[in-house]
């Protein structure tokens, strides 16, 4: 069941499910809390209070919002989070990433963990010789489409972000994906986050103090080398605070290709850093 919130500008939607310590799941640009439907139940049934959030422009939230940036998102989920009853553990896929980041770092007291899914976290600096690669430079080129308002050029994206493996509800999610965008103000939010710098969380990084796990898939096509983006956020955080795992064959969605192995790897993690939230 839905449930919204009113923020600053606009309405959040999300659904809770399960009791436990507060776990909120936060998804990537042009998709829904739905990217989290293999995830949230297996986290529930293990003893999490599990709550899915629409990001602002997505899914059943508002769709038109001055700014999307990962600061925004954010305030969002903070909203989210002490409207539930922190502290959480704040799980951010993509731009969600850069979100956890910001947010750990601006509200510790409301964070006790972070987990970052093929975060964008850092900004980015393309080189020459990157284009060599080609995942690389055929997901560049399909991202440059959509800035342009093509959703078969998203789509396109998606295909390559889903290396090998499709989740068995491949081809209806897509079709769900594709409506979605074609709300009015659905694409413009995309367009609009897809322009956001994550210069703002990067410069965050150095000022969290809570417990982070970064996953990377192997075969993502958003960097020339996953596994070194991964590092280099490690790196940036605090000695000792946050850790790097890799799924061989995972694209940037590690978490709809292999639930099970993302799950396998969050499980200890939460069991060491999650908390009794103040609501029940």
């Amino acid at each position: 069941m839905t449930d919204y919130l009113t923020v600053d500008g606009g309405t959040i939607a999300y659904e809770v499910t399960g009791e436990g310590p507060l776990v909120v799941l936060a998804h990537g640009m042009g998709n829904s809390r739905d990217a989290y439907r293999f995830v949230a139940p297996l986290l529930a049934a293990s003893g999490y209070r599990v709550a899915a959030v629409d990001l602002r422009g997505c899914g059943e939230s508002s769709a038109h919002w001055p700014s999307f940036t990962r600061t925004d998102i954010a305030g969002d989920l903070l909203a989210v989070i002490r409207h539930l009853g922190g502290p959480a553990v704040l799980v951010g896929h993509s731009i969600s990433g850069g979100s956890a980041t910001i947010a750990a770092a601006q509200a510790p007291d409301l964070i006790s963990a972070i987990v970052e899914l093929a975060p964008f976290t850092r900004e980015q600096a393309m080189k020459l010789g990157d284009l060599r690669v080609a995942s690389y430079r055929k997901g560049a080129l399909r991202l440059a489409g959509t800035m342009m308002g093509s959703l078969s050029s998203w789509r396109g994206y998606l295909d390559l972000a889903y290396p090998g493996r499709k989740p068995a509800d491949w081809t209806v999610r897509l079709a769900e994906i594709d409506a979605m965008l074609r709300e009015p103000g659905r694409m413009t939010a995309l367009r609009k986050m897809m322009q956001s710098t994550p210069a703002d969380a990067g410069a965050q990084l150095g000022n969290v103090r809570c417990p982070a796990l970064i996953i990377e898939g192997s075969l993502d096509p958003d960097w020339v080398d996953p596994r070194a983006e991964g590092e280099a956020i490690v790196t940036a955080m605090p000695a000792g605070l946050a850790r790097l795992e890799v799924i061989k064959g995972a694209g940037h969605y590690p978490h709809v290709q292999y639930p099970d192995e993302v799950v396998s790897l969050m499980l200890p993690f939460l069991h060491a850093n999650a908390r009794a939230s103040s609501k029940p």
